[in-house]
């Protein structure tokens, strides 16, 4: 199944709305969000136009918590979590510092983040970690990522590239 990586929107409907468009294009319809949604109308928005949605909670979200019961699609994990997908663990959450919490709690073969807004794909120890950068285009331009969850083929986009 692909993805789209997506994290610090910040409320940027039109980035969000551009970067969901390009991602029905190619048949993309599933997305991990590693925070910092902000607000309740972008969350709505994110829960209408996806099919599954895996998220964490980013430092400044100001939507209600109790709002993301309402949506079916939305696997909300807290501050950080893991969950499998593909006979592989992936791991998610906003901080960096929040990746050696989630491996304390199970080896993933992946840890998705977000918070620093730089892009970053690396590997250490057997791990993959992946920044999508800042879909809000806040003090870098507005990036995002696909991934393969049965290859693991991991790609960095621009969104004005696209």
């Amino acid at each position: 199944m692909k993805f789209l990586i997506i994290s610090d929107i910040h409320d940027n409907l039109v980035n969000l709305e551009k970067c969901l468009n390009w991602g029905r294009e190619q048949v993309i319809t599933k997305a991990i969000c590693c925070g910092d949604v902000v607000n309740s109308e972008t969350l709505a928005y994110l829960a209408e136009k996806l099919e599954i949605i895996y998220l964490v909670r980013g430092n400044i979200e100001i939507y209600d918590e109790t709002e993301i019961k309402k949506y079916k699609n939305l696997n909300y994990l807290g501050r950080f979590g893991l969950f499998e997908l593909d006979n592989k663990v992936i791991g998610l959450c906003h901080e960096p510092w929040y990746i050696k919490s989630v491996l304390d709690k199970k080896f993933c073969n992946i840890v998705f983040y977000g918070h620093t807004h730089e892009p970053w794909i690396g590997e250490k120890d057997g791990v993959m970690t992946a920044n999508p950068g800042t879909l809000g285009g806040v003090f870098t331009k507005a990036t995002f990522a696909v991934w393969d969850s049965e290859s693991g083929y991991l790609e960095l986009k621009v969104l004005e590239l696209l």
